[in-house]
């Protein structure tokens, strides 16, 4: 089984907006189509709460012909058009789907930030973390959050395995980032959050990019917008991950990052598994 996740900031942008940055951000979205994934998570939609809209789902049909979809999306007493996640799966593939509230803390629950698809031998889930935010005014949250959704994560493993993604909003060691001297007081990558990371492992998963490529350097998943220069340079941060449960660890055949040629921001990163 093949699946994607990718963090494409707008989804709205992506499909509608003529600006270059759109451009690429469809010029990604094909780059995934040809991958041929069977599942496809894609998080920070930035939709209303009700969704695609009727121009939205004409072109979604067409471009995603072969799939069918979820969606969730930040509702009351949540920001509007925050946060969002949605899936994609392969026609004919029949999971339940849910919408997990976890118990988390301020408007965490209402920010539509996880889906769960549960299929006969698994389920996957993918999740929009909370960042800690400006100054770290979140921390306190977050750190309740990483707490909440390792509880939540751990229950699943009790039924079923578990592949988790999507955008963790953490780079858990010094290598998940290009200059972590310079960043130990920035939003993931805090102490706090590192051990956060360190906590959901020690649960019962495994970091499959890790598992799969060691202590390679330099791999990352994110570059700054705001930097012009932080892609070309290689000043990234790796913060999306698939973790799945231990016992399946050995059946991830690959984990690994989709180019997403010169748009910056997140990449997409692809697990292939054989379930």
């Amino acid at each position: 089984m093949k699946i994607i996740s990718w963090n494409i900031d707008s989804i709205n942008a992506a499909l509608t907006s003529d600006s270059n940055r759109a451009q690429m951000s469809r010029e990604v979205l094909a780059t995934i189509l040809r991958e041929d994934p069977d599942i496809i998570a894609i998080q920070e939609t930035k939709l209303p709460k009700g969704g695609p809209s009727k121009k939205h789902k004409e072109i979604l049909a067409e471009m995603f012909a072969d799939y069918d979809y979820v969606f969730v999306s930040s509702e009351e007493p949540a920001r509007k058009g925050y946060a969002g996640n949605m899936a994609f799966f392969k026609k004919g593939l029949e999971p339940t789907v849910t919408f997990p509230k976890i118990d988390a803390p301020d408007t965490m629950d209402f920010e539509g930030r996880i889906i769960t698809l549960e299929f006969d031998d698994f389920f996957l889930t993918q999740v929009y973390t909370p960042n800690a935010g400006g100054e770290l005014k979140r921390l306190p949250l977050r750190q309740i959050w990483d707490e909440k959704y390792g509880e939540y994560l751990s229950s699943l493993d009790e039924i079923k395995p578990v592949i988790a993604t999507g955008d963790f909003n953490v780079a858990h060691k010094e290598i998940d980032l290009a200059n972590p001297d310079g960043n130990r007081m920035s939003a993931g990558f805090t102490d706090e959050e590192r051990q956060g990371f360190t906590n959901l492992l020690d649960r019962g998963f495994t970091d499959t990019f890790r598992h799969i490529h060691g202590d390679v350097e330099g791999v990352f998943t994110w570059w700054a917008q705001r930097v012009k220069t932080s892609k070309i340079n290689n000043s990234g941060w790796r913060i999306d991950y698939f973790i799945v449960s231990d016992r399946i660890k050995d059946l991830v055949k690959d984990s690994k990052m989709i180019d997403s040629g010169e748009r910056q921001d997140h990449t997409p990163i692809l697990l292939d598994i054989n379930l």
